[in-house]
């Protein structure tokens, strides 16, 4: 690697996106040096990792120039996900060949970006996602593989892969993510990163989306105060928005400063709907489990019931209520192009996907929502009858290897997805937080996550017990050797 402002690149590489802002705030570099190192640090890694599809820099350097807001991140180097999120004036391509070759501008921010850029953070391009974020993977026809900067024939996970593959490099300190099935925790734990899934009604998802449904948006970061920063910069309802979570009592940084009071903790190693949990996740879910009893925390092996006896794959009747949300942003693709789709325009599985969920039937898409709805209210009673936390691992398997998800039907490419989102799937269609943690690495030296989940609304738990287990169990300085 070149080095600039006497190795700028190299000596802020692993600092986390807090300690960059002090360093600003201090006047030992000015907000363009930042944004420069930054640059430097994605033009070296990236060739190899391939984790940032739209390279923005000119405009990154105009925005600097003009000056920055005041927030807690000003002048820290960021990156969006290539997936439901505009920013106005340049294109998002969620993907897709076609949207990738109209490359259209964004006529306005959303009311995430729009708070992300008052929070002074400097977008410097997007990271790559899986078409229409629809695999546990981030490889696409229109970008390319991303590999794990922890082993590079390995997948990141998805579909905030880019994002979590720039991140786990140090490209950037944090990056924008979202969550549909576990987009943002899957890769978080595959790449050895923390990945918060708020609350539904947390962060508002307008004016283009709707918070009401399995998605919602945050980030990944090396550190949990960082994401408690961001939490607390971008959280709140938009205009328009009927969920909205309850307001915290305090800001989610003060919650990292001292321990939580002890917590009753329930453990899930097992995996839902007939997912095998691979040994050395096992393994490291029970150490996990040992070092919250250690810490105070009351620890037995429980879960809600629900997990087992209900289905919650693409194709169940629950699981299609966190599936269908996909002809969204097909229909957007449609408007696009200004004519119907054709199998030449997205991948072959997402073909077929779209094909089965075109002969759905309005009472079908109904039921699958009153079904939701019985097992949110049925997983959320386990909370209410006294327990503050469940344990489980985040994916039932360590990263997979390249090339897995290339060819293969809808009903043969399922069986290996599941293991991906069989612990974080149930937790969109509830609406709960959960963060996956970095919990370890297998014998491949790859990274292995555990998640924990809170009630509805309960992040400020989530983000005392993660940063308890950080100070405890730090993995700041664990840094894949690339």
């Amino acid at each position: 690697m070149t080095t600039i402002s006497g190795g700028l690149a190299a000596q802020t590489r692993w600092m986390d996106a807090t300690d960059q802002a002090d360093l600003l705030r201090s006047g030992e570099v000015s907000a363009a040096e930042l944004l420069e190192a930054a640059i430097e640090r994605i033009e070296a890694l990236d060739p190899t990792i391939n984790a940032v599809a739209m390279r923005w820099f000119d405009h990154a350097r105009a925005t600097v120039a003009a000056g920055l807001p005041a927030g807690p991140f000003t002048g820290v180097p960021f990156l969006l996900k290539d997936f439901v999120a505009p920013y106005a004036g340049q294109p998002e391509s969620n993907g897709n060949i076609r949207l990738k070759e109209l490359a259209l501008p964004a006529p306005a921010d959303s009311t995430l970006v729009a708070r992300l850029r008052a929070a002074g953070l400097v977008t410097a391009g997007r990271t790559t996602s899986p078409e229409f974020a629809a695999l546990p993977t981030t490889e696409s026809t229109a970008w390319g593989r991303t590999r794990n900067p922890w082993l590079l024939s390995h997948s990141t996970g998805g579909s905030s892969g880019g994002a979590t593959a720039a991140v786990a490099a140090g490209m950037v300190p944090i990056a924008q993510a979202s969550d549909g099935s576990g987009s943002i925790r899957i890769p978080a734990a595959l790449c050895g990163l923390v990945g918060l899934k708020p609350s539904r009604g947390r962060i508002s998802a307008g004016p283009y989306a709707d918070e009401s449904g399995p998605a919602v948006f945050l980030g990944v970061s090396r550190t949990v105060r960082d994401t408690a920063a961001l939490l607390d910069a971008v959280h709140g309802p938009g205009v328009g928005d009927l969920v909205v979570a309850p307001p915290p009592s305090r800001p989610y940084v003060e919650e990292l400063r001292t321990d939580p009071r002890p917590l009753r903790i329930g453990v899930l190693d097992r995996g839902s709907f007939g997912v095998t949990v691979h040994p050395e996740i096992v393994a490291a879910v029970a150490s996990t489990a040992r070092l919250l009893e250690s810490l105070g925390h009351h620890v037995e092996l429980a879960y809600p019931k629900a997990l087992e006896e209900t289905a919650l794959d693409d194709r169940s009747t629950v699981g299609i209520a966190a599936t269908s949300p996909m002809l969204l942003s097909l229909a957007g693709l449609a408007r696009a192009l200004g004519r119907d789709l054709t199998p030449a325009d997205m991948e072959p599985l997402n073909w077929e996907r779209y094909q089965r969920l075109l002969a759905m039937s309005a009472s079908e898409h109904v039921l699958a929502l009153a079904a939701a709805t019985r097992f949110r209210r049925s997983m959320l009673q386990w909370w209410a009858d006294g327990f503050d936390l469940l344990l489980t691992p985040t994916t039932a398997m360590p990263a997979a290897p390249l090339g897995t998800f290339d060819e293969g039907s809808e009903e043969e490419l399922a069986p290996l997805g599941d293991p991906y989102i069989a612990f974080t799937r149930a937790f969109n269609i509830t609406g709960q937080p959960a963060i996956s943690l970095p919990a370890g690495r297998t014998t491949l030296g790859l990274p292995i996550g555990a998640q924990l989940v809170a009630d509805h609304g309960r992040e400020d738990v989530l983000l005392a017990v993660a940063a308890q287990l950080e100070r405890a169990r730090p993995w700041k300085d664990e840094l894949p050797a690339l």
